[in-house]
């Protein structure tokens, strides 16, 4: 069977789950609309999964090589991402205080550069085993191609907030 049909199922699957979950939360009542941004980016790094064999033009052979190791840059850059975010919010909390303390300032600093050289180590070697299983042309296109996502991953989520201030206007009005 097609590794590609294999993974839309999948994630099918997982954009059903999502709403299903929302509903059982808020005891069958349906939740305000809207995506939340965890569920926005696990969308669309199953996009780009599926986008991926076709753009680099991979073999269902090669594919099955490359989608694990896909996997495992996409959920680096999360992991890191969200680490940041904590980490930032500290900060924010610790800035909005009258006098903060200058100590805890340095070590959460601190805490922020190890995370962002953790997270570069961590892609850099991510990167490294994908292109294990491109040819130089594949890693090139590669390339082009999380910035390609990168920008309809923008867009998208440009259209989610303004869809979701709509709403909201919407809601307002008598």
């Amino acid at each position: 069977m097609n590794t590609k049909w294999i993974v839309g199922a999948a994630l099918l699957a997982l954009g059903l789950a999502g709403p299903a979950r929302a509903q059982a939360r808020a005891g069958g009542a349906p939740q305000e609309p809207g995506v939340s941004p965890a569920e926005l980016q696990r969308m669309f790094d199953g996009y780009s999964i599926l986008q991926a064999q076709e753009f680099l033009q991979l073999s269902d052979e090669a594919y099955a090589k490359f989608l694990p190791r896909f996997k495992t840059l996409l959920d680096t850059r999360r992991q890191t991402l969200q680490q940041r975010t904590r980490v930032l919010n500290v900060l924010r909390r610790l800035l909005m205080e009258a006098q903060p303390d200058e100590g805890m300032l340095k070590d959460t600093l601190k805490q922020l550069q190890e995370i962002d050289g953790r997270g570069e180590a961590d892609a850099r070697r991510a990167y490294e085993a994908l292109d294990q299983v491109l040819d130089v042309r594949q890693q090139a296109k590669f390339r082009v191609f999380e910035e390609q996502m990168e920008r309809r991953k923008l867009e998208l989520v440009t259209r989610a907030r303004q869809a979701n201030r709509q709403n909201r206007q919407q809601q307002k009005l008598p």
